[in-house]
């Protein structure tokens, strides 16, 4: 027979609820989490973890402010639910919350996207539009994947950080206005700024507070409380109820590394509940079992002083020695793959030693 059944908590039910002997006090505190969190208008932002305490910490801390932040972490990792929660928080939560994925709009497109632009001004500009900064004037404007901005553009949107003025494009008009400005990144600012593919000063006007969002593989212990949370919501939202999944499906879900980070994990939830036909959840367990990561993760869950040393020299020679695409691969800065192998000792002649 397989291990007992994880139970489902249904975050509305749990007060006045008598809980099996099974799960202790510490677990009934656990569950309750999530809306303790929620009720301090952090949204769906999901989690006991150190990690994540800092983070909102952080956010409690900068929220109030005007201050320009800068929020840095894997794609995944809930950047624009941080985002959201600053501007919920401030004095600014009247007015509008503009997003914009640098990333996902054309660079000819984006400069029009930003500041606007008169009639004509362009081919196909039928009419006058305003940009994301008037739109958020009086408000919060989130720029998602600045690493993503080309260097032509990156002066203008220096001064409209900077000086809260701007022209729209096919004007001589300069409109001014009041912004509160909140930037996100994957990438790795400082090594784009050494390779002259971003700009210094741009860069340290968005670094005013930075804060570093951990990757799911650092707050392993959310991971019950996430699915959990998403497997309550999307029960509803199809219909369905279930109330438990397997303990050693609970587990592998808990040591699973998610390169895809909590945007992963809420996908496979829904396939998951999707699949369900009855109480217990049905995770398609296979999909681990054909991913390219499976091999890593295997040897990632060895005890790790038996493990790091030859996943680091497998991701710098895949990498041809580079140090940047190497940390990027394993997910982590590069100042810190670097601090890595110095402590394990790991020197140019090993890299390449057969």
């Amino acid at each position: 027979m397989g291990d007992a059944p994880v139970a489902f908590m249904d975050p509305e039910s749990l007060a006045g609820t008598d809980f099996p002997n099974a799960i202790e006090a510490e677990d009934l505190q656990v569950y309750l989490e999530p809306e303790i969190i929620s009720e301090h208008r952090f949204e769906d932002i999901i989690g006991k973890s150190r990690a994540l305490q800092k983070v909102l910490q952080q956010l409690t801390i900068v929220a109030p402010t005007d201050s320009t932040v800068l929020l840095h972490g894997e794609t995944g990792t809930g950047k624009e639910l941080i985002a959201r929660a600053i501007h919920n928080l401030s004095s600014r939560r009247e007015r509008a919350f503009v997003r914009m994925n640098c990333a996902a709009i054309p660079s000819g497109l984006l400069e029009s996207e930003l500041f606007g632009h008169e009639k004509g001004a362009f081919t196909g500009a039928l009419m006058q539009r305003k940009g994301r900064f008037e739109l958020a004037d009086g408000g919060t404007l989130f720029l998602d994947e600045i690493g993503d901005i080309s260097l032509e553009l990156q002066p203008k949107l220096l001064r409209a950080v900077q000086e809260q003025e701007f022209e729209r494009l096919g004007s001589a008009r300069t409109i001014q206005v009041n912004v509160r400005m909140i930037a996100a990144t994957h990438r790795d600012l400082g090594a784009m700024i050494e390779e002259q593919k971003f700009r210094e000063d741009l860069f340290y006007r968005f670094n005013v507070f930075p804060i570093e969002i951990p990757p799911l593989r650092e707050r392993r212990e959310d991971i019950p409380l996430l699915v959990n949370y998403f497997v309550t919501k999307l029960s509803r939202r199809m219909g369905k109820k279930i109330e438990s999944i397997p303990k050693e499906k609970m587990e592998i879900l808990t040591n699973w590394p998610w390169p895809g980070n909590v945007r992963e994990l809420a996908n496979l939830i829904e396939r998951a509940v999707i699949l369900s036909q009855d109480a217990t959840l049905n995770v398609p367990l296979g999909e681990f079992r054909c991913r390219s990561m499976a091999p890593v993760f295997h040897k990632a869950v060895q005890p790790l002083a038996a493990s790091e040393r030859e996943i680091i020299l497998r991701a710098v020679r895949e990498a041809n020695g580079g140090i940047a695409a190497a940390a990027r691969k394993l997910g982590v800065k590069r100042t810190t793959l670097n601090s890595k192998m110095r402590k394990l000792q790991i020197s140019r002649s090993d890299l390449f030693s057969n």
